[in-house]
């Protein structure tokens, strides 16, 4: 079966900004399983898993426009302290903000006495990554998972 919008992909990852070291991968883990069509993941990894087939494997790269975007200078906030919880924070380490919109990935620039200076831009934003890719199964998404824009069980969302 080939990817395509509705169908429920899962998948191995491994990424890396691009001529360097890993950042992140799914090696050991479960696969990530999206749902095509939805915006779940990038959109420049969404266009080069279109029409694959599970079992198939390739590398790509994304361009920072197609995946977390330009680096926006100014994107900064103070926030109070205790939305960090007792969490050890020092500059340039990653952090997840709870906001009204859900968690939000964010870089501390300045740690004060009762603030925080954070960098909402999303950590890999501005950077072209190079991704290799491991498809493990492509199978049709539910009723309910296209309705809700996301899958349900198998590593997805449960209700």
């Amino acid at each position: 079966m080939k990817i395509e919008k509705d169908r429920v992909v899962r998948f191995h990852y491994t990424v890396s900004e691009q001529g360097n070291e890993p950042l992140e991968t799914s090696e050991g883990r479960d696969a990530l399983a999206i749902l095509i069509g939805h915006n779940n993941i990038i959109p420049g990894l969404e266009k080069a898993m279109d029409g694959r087939e599970a079992g198939d494997k390739f590398e790509v790269d994304v361009v920072a426009a197609e995946a977390y975007g330009a680096h926006q200078e100014g994107l900064t906030q103070r926030v109070p302290k205790k939305y960090f919880k007792d969490a050890k924070l020092f500059p340039g380490m990653q952090a997840v903000l709870p906001t009204s919109f859900g968690p939000r990935a964010v870089t501390i620039l300045k740690v004060g006495m009762s603030v925080v200076d954070v960098d909402l831009n999303h950590p890999m934003a501005g950077k072209d990554l190079h991704f290799a890719i491991e498809i493990v199964e492509v199978r049709e998404a539910s009723k309910e998972e296209i309705e809700h824009g996301h899958v349900h069980g198998d590593g997805g969302h449960a209700h």
